[in-house]
């Protein structure tokens, strides 16, 4: 199947990535991506801009290269209700975003805390995707958050970094397998983040397919593989 999207990516502008925007959309092209998103960390992260910089991507050109170019955030989630760290302002200049956990920003909590962190940012309507839900250092009950995902209709993503040998994060192949047992029986669908934080890693998804062929799972519930289902999630991918 043709992948035809990457919307989890980082540029200079996280402050721990080490591409620029051109350099990122031309290695897309390279790779041949229809559409290709960038989501630099929001401002709690350290590092990374100030929320101004998400108010004036218009100044970008939607084709770069022949690439179809979005422009997201990955929101931090800042407390166990699921509050993110964007005001509206911004969140409405933005075609998706990406609401994760991340230990700079939130405490690693129990089980219960941390499903509930995850499902309070699914009821943010400009909440799109939920980025890696599946680090055993943030335990979850996972078929919740399938559920929260069905619920208010959301893509859960099996991110590619998280299944790195090196990647801090853990027990994601099991968690991933986990999740997409869910989705299968509750009909979610998920999309595949590279997380790419340097040009090469742009569009790499060879792991996330590795662990959806293990676990079976549909091909037509992979976002990445129909921009007709993408955009029921994210019209701006056909805009």
């Amino acid at each position: 199947m043709k992948d035809f999207v990457d919307l989890h990516t980082h540029t200079i502008a996280s402050g721990h990535a080490y591409g620029t925007i051109s350099e990122m959309i031309h290695a897309a092209a390279l790779k041949e991506l229809p559409v290709f998103g960038i989501s630099d960390h929001a401002p709690s992260m350290r590092g990374t801009m100030d929320e101004v910089y998400f108010w004036c991507f218009k100044t970008i050109p939607r084709y770069v290269e022949g690439v179809r170019v979005l422009f997201g955030c990955e929101l931090n989630i800042m407390d166990y209700k699921g509050t993110i760290d964007l005001s509206e302002k911004a969140l409405k200049r933005l075609d998706y975003t990406i609401a994760s956990l991340h230990d700079l920003c939130l405490p690693f909590g129990t089980r219960e805390e941390n499903t509930s962190a995850i499902l309070g940012a699914m009821e943010n309507p400009y909440v799109k995707i939920i980025g890696h839900p599946d680090d055993s250092r943030y335990p979850l009950d996972l078929e919740a958050v399938v559920r929260g995902a069905k619920t208010h209709g959301k893509l859960l993503e099996i991110n590619n970094s998280s299944l790195a040998p090196d990647s801090s994060r853990s027990g994601a192949r099991e968690n991933d397998l986990i999740i997409l047992e869910h989705c299968k029986h509750y009909e979610v669908p998920v999309l595949m983040g590279s997380d790419a934080h340097f040009m090469h890693n742009v569009g790499n998804h060879e792991s996330s397919i590795a662990v959806i062929r293990e676990a079976g799972f549909p091909e037509d519930l992979v976002a990445n593989y129909s921009l007709d289902l993408l955009a029921k999630y994210i019209p701006a991918v056909k805009d």
